[in-house]
């Protein structure tokens, strides 16, 4: 355990604190000192014991404040969180869907080059017994005219 040597109200106090915690102790103590003087010098002296109540109210009250600060801020932080979550859920659905046409239309795509080149197969197969049909009437067509 450490010991800080303080003055309070022109008073030597001896504190005890953990190792390493001194520079903290003084730090709090000279806010605490700021916080006693500065009701003293707008109040007037009312007596130590009533200043030093005031004091410790004061102190509480800004120590609410913050805390309802904070946990405010935390309501805050866990709704942009959880507003985060929702639009983060939204974006893959989003992206599944788009996959998902996306992959339709790939399969879509698939089954009309499937197709055309079955037409054109087709296609060229009817021209080939066209060509072969005429060629035919031709060859008749002459014979008949030669014989």
């Amino acid at each position: 355990m450490a010991n800080v040597s303080i003055k309070f109200n022109g008073k030597e106090f001896l504190l005890s604190c953990e190792d390493g915690q001194e520079e903290h102790l003084e730090e709090l103590l000279i806010q605490i000192n700021q916080k006693f003087n500065n009701l003293k010098n707008d109040l007037g002296n009312l007596g130590e014991n009533k200043l030093l109540l005031i004091t410790a109210v004061k102190v509480m009250d800004e120590y609410y404040e913050t805390k309802k600060k904070v946990e405010q801020k935390k309501n805050e932080l866990r709704d942009l969180s959880n507003k985060f979550k929702e639009l983060k859920s939204l974006i893959y659905e989003y992206k599944d869907k788009k996959e998902n046409e996306i992959d339709e239309l790939n399969l879509k795509h698939t089954d009309l080059k499937n197709e055309i080149a079955l037409n054109q197969q087709n296609y060229e197969k009817l021209i080939d017994e066209a060509t072969n049909e005429i060629s035919s009437f031709i060859k008749k067509a002459n014979q008949e005219n030669l014989s």
